[in-house]
């Protein structure tokens, strides 16, 4: 042990620890949402949540990205009344009503306007580099895609036409600046970003703009899906279930594809993709064609299940449901 408190000593880093007393590696700030599956998506778990580090949503337009870092967003400020939104903002497509919409303090949120990549990275690098471990920020970026390069903006004003390589290499400085700080100082950073397609390949893959400077970083990636939920025995849009393809995690299993429902009248179903699990897992059992039982005897349909608030409140207080659960979204923790 004397040389294990010499190294420590002898560290020029001042939270240099050892490793089972580290702040930084241990104790993790988890942002729990209302919406179980959501907080599934974000740690494998429905008691989960959002933890620090950086998070990418990428999809193509009107696929409910912003909508889901406003939902963290709310939930971040819900759990800390003296938290604070840093919104970097390069697309100005969410107004201030959109923001109370989903009940965030629009006065505990500092607007950046943004118009290139290194304006950003010059400014949340400041940003970082003042703010100190135990202040709590959240940063969203709105988004990605949408940045220029200030090379890409001068070639426009000088009439020059040739490609811009240096876009890729700025959000790779970006995010190596970036990431450290995330995780030394607590902070939670959702990043929306736009999506293409995979070229040359009879089956493309659908892949996050920007290269792979976000990429390398991200704790998480999201891939946005979408399908329509139509009004029963009609052919008219009710709403959407958005599907979230789980690109990358360092917590859940890469390639689950968790839905959320948002219908256009009610807004989100908060057991968004709870009932198919549980169906799953043999604790809602089917008894006939679109008949179900959650107690083994009373038929039921899907539809009253999956609004009955008595029913899912209860089983999410089932250990053996949030263990099922658990095993089948998280990565692997056996040795």
């Amino acid at each position: 042990m004397s040389l294990m408190k010499k190294l420590i000593s002898n560290s020029t880093i001042k939270k240099t620890s050892i490793l089972t007393e580290s702040e930084v590696f241990n104790e993790k700030d988890v942002i729990q949402t209302p919406v179980p599956m959501l907080n599934v998506a974000l740690s494998g778990k429905v008691d989960g949540g959002l933890s620090p580090g950086l998070l990418v949503i990428a999809a193509e337009s009107k696929h409910f990205k912003s909508s889901f870092a406003l939902i963290l967003g709310n939930a971040f400020q819900q759990k800390y009344p003296e938290g604070i939104i840093l919104f970097y903002d390069s697309e100005f497509g969410m107004p201030q009503q959109y923001f109370k919409q989903f009940g965030i303090d629009t006065n505990r949120v500092v607007h950046v306007p943004i118009t290139d990549v290194e304006e950003l990275k010059h400014d949340i690098v400041n940003q970082l580099n003042n703010i100190t471990r135990g202040e709590k920020v959240f940063i969203i970026l709105d988004s990605l895609g949408n940045l220029a390069s200030k090379k890409e903006v001068e070639d426009a004003l000088e009439g020059k036409s040739v490609a811009d390589m240096s876009r890729a290499r700025q959000f790779k400085s970006l995010f190596r600046m970036v990431t450290p700080h995330l995780t030394l100082k607590d902070i939670p950073m959702v990043v929306i970003n736009h999506v293409y397609k995979e070229i040359g390949t009879m089956f493309p893959k659908t892949i996050p703009g920007g290269g792979t400077g976000s990429y390398y970083s991200a704790n998480d990636i999201w891939i946005i899906g979408r399908q329509q939920e139509k009004e029963k025995g009609t052919t008219e849009v009710a709403g959407f279930n958005f599907i979230i393809n789980i690109e990358k995690s360092r917590t859940v299993k890469e390639k689950s594809k968790i839905p959320i429902t948002v219908m256009l009248e009610s807004g989100i179903e908060k057991w968004s993709g709870l009932f198919d699990v549980a169906l799953a897992g043999d604790f809602i059992k089917e008894m006939s064609s679109g008949w179900y039982s959650t107690d083994g005897e009373k038929k039921r349909r899907k539809a009253d299940i999956e609004d009955d608030n008595e029913f899912w409140e209860t089983l999410l207080q089932d250990e053996k449901f949030k263990t099922y659960i658990h095993q089948k979204y998280s990565m692997a923790k056996g040795d």
